[in-house]
């Protein structure tokens, strides 16, 4: 805020005399600028504004106040603030300006003009524009599929920021009317992912922000498929699985589980698990489970080796069109 000196009070009587023939009391004040006909002035936060006034000659007597005082009187600063200094590149020009402007700057400023004919106000409002700037975010987020999620995104700024959020997919769905909100309800697995908040006023370039939303799910098989294999011949059997978090794999021959030894050998990474056979025998064919499991839930699938020659095809082909069994972890 513009502000103004205090007065000695050995000076006031003469301040009040000089303002007195300065300023005469009751005058109206007009929306009026003398040069430009506008009454407001919007100036962007940390720019400089620069409030015009001229007045008709050097005799004029001319002063500068705003809501809080007076500024400037005749060429005596009154205010302590140093942003604010006068502007005169001509000898009838008497315009303020104030550097870095900011919010408290806003308001009311009053040029009154003093002539030998006649006195003159011009009144002007500043208005402070603020780029729009995201102050509140939600952290990253981790729920499981099914749960509501609500993010929250505060943003200040004048005007007030717009704020609209985007799931940042191939499709970049807008959530339009959302504003500071978003709620999702019952959330998908599909629904995981980045999601965007953007704020925007026509200040300045939008403030952008994102926030990760991890959904969990229980594991599905996606992929298990029988193999034929050779004797003597290394081969394998693959078995993926899709869950959040990744699941842990599991390989049983029967009812037995089965460990990395004696020819056989577990490879899971990530998503996938392989069981590889370094050294086919006729004691290897057979039925194979694989088990995929996360805190959620618990899932499985048979898999069938056989010979490349016929042995147990027909038991693989009904095998592989079992549907694997899942159990879901409340």
């Amino acid at each position: 805020m513009v502000g103004r000196a205090q007065p000695d009070q050995k000076q006031l009587p003469l301040v009040l005399l000089r303002l007195l023939c300065l300023l005469p009391t009751g005058l109206p004040v007009r929306s009026l600028d003398f040069t430009r006909g506008t009454d407001n002035i919007t100036v962007r936060q940390g720019d400089t504004a620069i409030l015009r006034c001229y007045v008709e000659d050097r005799s004029s007597k001319v002063a500068w106040l705003n809501r809080s005082g007076i500024i400037f009187a005749g060429q005596d600063k009154w205010s302590l603030d140093p942003r604010v200094e006068l502007e005169k590149r001509t000898p009838l020009e008497y315009s303020l300006r104030i550097q870095k402007v900011d919010v408290y700057d806003e308001g009311s400023y009053t040029c009154s003009v003093q002539t030998q004919h006649h006195p003159r106000t011009s009144q002007v409002y500043l208005i402070v524009q603020v780029p729009p700037k995201i102050s509140n975010i939600s952290s990253d987020v981790v729920v499981n599929e099914g749960s509501n999620v609500t993010l929250v995104c505060m943003a200040n700024g004048r005007p007030e920021p717009v704020i609209t959020w985007r799931h940042l997919t191939p499709t970049g769905r807008e959530f339009e009317g959302e504003e500071e909100y978003l709620e999702i309800l019952g959330i998908t697995r599909e629904q995981s992912g980045k999601y965007e908040c953007k704020a925007a006023n026509e200040v300045s370039s939008a403030d952008i922000k994102q926030v990760r939303v991890t959904v969990n799910y229980p594991p599905t098989i996606t992929e298990s498929k029988s193999n034929e294999a050779t004797t003597g011949r290394q081969a394998f059997l693959r078995c993926e699985a899709s869950a959040v978090p990744t699941p842990d794999f599991e390989w049983y021959r029967d009812d037995t589980r089965i460990n990395s030894a004696n020819g056989l050998e577990i490879k899971s990474m990530g998503s996938q698990s392989l069981l590889v056979v370094a050294n086919v025998t006729e004691e290897h064919y057979g039925n194979y489970t694989c088990v995929a499991a996360n805190k959620l839930g618990v899932t499985n699938a048979s898999l069938y080796l056989y010979s490349k020659y016929g042995s147990g095809v027909g038991d693989a082909k009904w095998l592989s069109q079992r549907s694997p069994c899942t159990f879901t972890l409340h």
